[in-house]
């Protein structure tokens, strides 16, 4: 099928999007590096900049912003300057915090990436990954109960933190069909094979490998197809989305498997280039266009927020315009 390209980036400012997954802040230090301490072999960082940044399902919401969708967040936060810092600035692009709950029993999840002479030296991380309680599950299935008519498609977005409970997680996909809504599963190890029953379930390499706990490195294809039957077959759906890096990206669809290859990049940072691939995927998968296409420019969206540094959302004008530089329209 031929894309009108125009047409299509146009459609994405009529989707909107429920996100359930863990939000997060991602903090960056940086300096420049002239000297080793002289207390301990590290290097020492003179500050000279610092900045905050969405991460996690905020991003993922950010990332669909960006891209003229709506997003509703369904998450959690503590009570903290973190989290109201990720509140002010969710409200000031227009993103709503109605269905992000305090949990005063948890710090805000943060990352904080100490970068020197514009190389990463050390990230610290404060989080309680311990699952949420009962009373917080049932409020988030309330609120996702109270907005999955709205919504045209569902995206799940687990970064292990605690959020995404066996029971959430079956719950919201239940609700999710009853309403008629697509889902996608951006997933981790923990909970990776309770997503039963999702329209597109992406995992990289890595993900596959420990969720599956395979013994491979699934460098070949007979490997890698091997890899996403077994899956596709334990989750009981019938598209994955498998990114593969250098190798470019892997789409399960109608029991067969294409391969699309990466386009040259230059890479400064994989951070966040999941977030992009899955909310580049969540709105193709709502406006029904073909698998192989949903594929290439979801991989093409995540390729571009490489080229930045740090967790950035993609941004809009120049993916069409990659996606129309390259002439892509999936089919191989």
């Amino acid at each position: 099928m031929q894309y009108d390209i125009d047409t299509l980036f146009n459609d994405f400012n009529q989707q909107r999007v429920l996100v359930i997954g863990d939000i997060m802040l991602d903090e960056y230090i940086e300096g420049d590096v002239t000297r080793i301490s002289p207390e301990a072999p590290v290097p020492v960082v003179s500050v000279t900049n610092r900045k905050k940044r969405l991460g996690g399902a905020a991003n993922v919401a950010f990332n669909l912003k960006q891209l003229g969708a709506d997003a509703i967040l369904c998450s959690i936060r503590g009570n903290d300057s973190q989290g109201e810092w990720m509140h002010n600035y969710l409200e000031s692009i227009g993103l709503s915090n109605q269905g992000i709950l305090i949990d005063m029993n948890r710090p805000t999840t943060r990352k904080t990436r100490i970068i020197g002479n514009n190389h990463q030296v050390l990230r610290v991380d404060q989080e309680d990954i311990t699952e949420i309680n009962p009373v917080l599950e049932k409020q988030l299935l309330d609120f996702i109960k109270s907005v999955i008519n709205d919504v045209d498609v569902v995206i799940f977005q687990d970064y292990n933190k605690g959020l995404l409970t066996q029971k959430l997680i079956t719950q919201a996909i239940k609700l999710a069909k009853q309403a008629g809504k697509p889902s996608l599963v951006d997933p981790k190890r923990d909970h990776f094979l309770d997503f039963k029953g999702v329209d597109l379930f992406k995992p990289n390499r890595k993900e596959i490998i420990d969720g599956l706990k395979l013994n491979s490195d699934l460098k070949s294809k007979e490997e890698i197809e091997s890899a996403v039957r077994t899956l596709s077959s334990k989750l009981e759906t019938d598209q994955i989305l498998l990114t593969l890096s250098e190798m470019g990206v892997a789409i399960f669809h109608n029991d067969d498997i294409e391969y699309i290859d990466a386009h040259p990049r230059k890479i400064l940072d994989v951070s966040g280039a999941g977030d992009s691939v899955i909310s580049v995927a969540s709105l193709g998968v709502a406006l029904g266009l073909e698998w192989p296409f949903i594929a290439e420019i979801s991989n093409l969206a995540g390729g571009l927020v490489c080229e930045k540094v740090g967790v950035v959302p993609i941004d809009k004008d120049l993916l069409k315009a990659e996606v129309k530089r390259l002439q892509v329209q999936g089919s191989r």
